[in-house]
């Protein structure tokens, strides 16, 4: 497993999705894979970013790890937190439509991921966790 810890600021999310990318080459995905698994955190990482803090002194932290071809990223604020899940999942819901936000973050995680979880406590933060079979496993295992 990999612990990432890192500040709230924009710059960061660049980083985020650089560690991902380092971290999957075990797996020799291919170019479709490593840009929707990239994708899929830098999505994750800028609602930390956006919508958790007020400040970019907040910290998120994101974990990876992997089981038998399936890799898991869990990337996680202390923030503001989520009154309504299931609404800011929709397409085209946004809480920022004044900085132009689409609404489409949690919408990319969902299609180019397998799995995605969030759980969220206002006042406590968000989760988010994400998994994807990855990699051609035949030449992983052979």
């Amino acid at each position: 497993m990999l612990h990432l810890e890192f500040n709230s600021d924009s710059e960061n999310e660049g980083i985020a999705r650089i560690v991902t990318a380092a971290y999957i080459m075990k797996f020799d995905p291919d170019m479709e894979e490593m840009d929707d698994i990239k994708t899929a955190v830098s999505e994750a990482v800028t609602n930390c970013i956006v919508h958790a803090y007020h400040d970019p002194d907040g910290k998120i932290s994101m974990d990876l790890s992997d089981q038998n071809g399936i890799l898991r990223i869990e990337i996680k604020d202390q923030g503001i937190g989520i009154p309504d899940v299931k609404k800011a999942m929709e397409p085209m819901f946004t809480t920022k439509p004044e900085e132009e936000r689409t609404g489409m973050g949690f919408s990319f995680m969902e299609a180019f991921m397998d799995q995605v979880e969030v759980i969220s406590k206002q006042g406590e933060g968000t989760t988010v966790i994400m998994t994807k079979k990855i990699g051609d496993q035949d030449k992983l295992n052979g």
